[in-house]
Formats: structure tokens, C-alpha cells, sequence
């Protein structure tokens, strides 16, 4: 089974996916510029774990077979970057999703490349990025009771790095992987991110992404 590694992986986002990694059984490290409180993360993540948890630095999380990008939007390029002989030859999975609150409504913000995902790709020309787990409810993520039941919208320009972890999403408890498309894709991908949560804001609710009239 590969290790996963989850970059700024301590805020909900990163928690949430975390958990279903490991509940689907995969080692999972969450990494911080903080070791001590991904340490603490971790060990608040451990309610029926086929897979382990552990809290570590972003270097570390980086050595994981695959690892994914829970950063802040605005410190993804630059921790990327940094690591980026680490994650030569990965595949690097970009979860960031560049907004910004205005009122009761996150908006989407478009990077100089479009995207976040097309940024990182930029930056890691030796990745293979793949992105996803955009709209997911970071609550329900966290809570493997909450009857979560997502669609999960995947794109990247590199076949076979998309169709791996098609497979990997398809066996977390609560996803289901939908191949979407290229990275021609990231931008209004990212950007409706800000419809789920600003819909979520003011109906007080944890909803999310379903697509209906697909085989399985």
C-alpha cells in the first residue's frame, strides 16, 4: 500500500482527508511547518483506522509515495517549491482553492495561470499534478458517521497519474471518483468550490457535489 503524504495537511481540509485515507487503508503523514501540531493532529485522528496516522514537517510528508496539497492558497507555490526535488517524479495531488470572503460569500480568485492546480503544475515541472477533493464538507470529511456520499471531480493532464487515484478516491469511505477531464479544467473546477461553500454559509448546511445519470 503507498504512503501518503498531505502538505499543510493540520486545517480541516487536510484532516478530513486524512481520516479517509486512512480508513481506506494507506499511511498517511500530515505534514506542517508546525511538527508538533501535526503531531497533535494526528493523534486526534484515530477512530477505525485500517491505515496509520502520523504528524510530521512538510520535508517529511514530501519523501510519501504520493503526496497531496492542503495549503493555504497563497503558500502552495512557495511550499512547493521548496520541496520540489522531493516530489520529482509524483504524483502531486492539488486540493487549493484560491478565495476570498466577501460578506456571507467566498468568490473565486484566478491566479496568473488560471488556477492553483495549473500554478503548482507550473512549478513542479517534474509532478505529475492531479487535482482534486475541491467540494468536499471539511465536517462531514471528519466525521466517517456522517453519512457522507460525494462525487469527487478529477483532472490532469497525465492519464495515467488521473486514473490512479480515480482508483485511490473510489475506495475512501464516502467518495465516489469521477474522471473529469484535463487541467483545462482547474480553473471552473476550483472557482465553484466558492458556489458549494457560500451556498453552504447561508444555509447553514453541509451540502455537496452529486452528479446524477452516471453508470455507477
Amino acid at each position: 500500500m503507498e504512503t501518503v503524504g498531505i502538505l499543510g495537511g493540520t486545517g480541516p481540509a487536510g484532516r478530513g482527508v486524512a481520516l479517509r485515507l486512512a480508513s481506506a487503508g494507506f499511511d498517511v503523514v500530515i505534514g506542517s511547518r508546525d511538527t508538533s501540531r501535526a503531531i497533535d493532529v494526528a493523534k486526534s485522528l484515530h477512530a477505525r483506522l485500517d491505515g496509520d496516522i502520523k504528524g510530521s514537517s512538510n520535508e517529511v510528508a514530501a519523501v510519501c509515495d504520493i503526496v497531496v496539497v492542503a495549503t493555504p492558497w497563497d503558500s502552495a507555490v512557495a511550499t512547493v517549491t521548496t520541496l520540489r526535488a522531493q516530489l520529482a517524479g509524483k504524483i502531486v495531488i492539488s486540493m487549493v482553492n484560491a478565495l476570498t470572503r466577501e460578506g456571507r460569500e467566498l468568490l473565486p480568485l484566478y491566479p496568473p495561470r488560471g488556477s492553483m492546480a495549473a500554478q503548482l503544475a507550473f512549478a513542479l515541472p517534474e509532478s505529475r499534478v492531479v487535482g482534486a477533493f475541491h467540494h468536499l464538507p471539511a465536517a462531514q470529511m471528519q466525521d466517517l458517521d456522517s453519512g457522507l456520499a460525494a462525487d469527487v471531480l478529477i483532472f490532469s493532464d497525465h492519464a495515467d497519474a488521473l486514473d490512479h487515484i480515480v482508483d485511490i478516491v473510489n475506495v475512501m469511505p464516502g467518495l465516489r471518483a469521477v474522471a473529469a477531464g484535463s487541467m483545462s479544467l482547474a480553473s471552473p473546477i476550483e472557482a465553484f468550490t466558492a458556489v458549494c461553500i457560500s451556498v453552504n454559509i447561508r444555509h447553514k448546511a453541509h451540502s455537496y457535489v452529486k452528479l446524477a445519470g452516471l453508470d455507477k
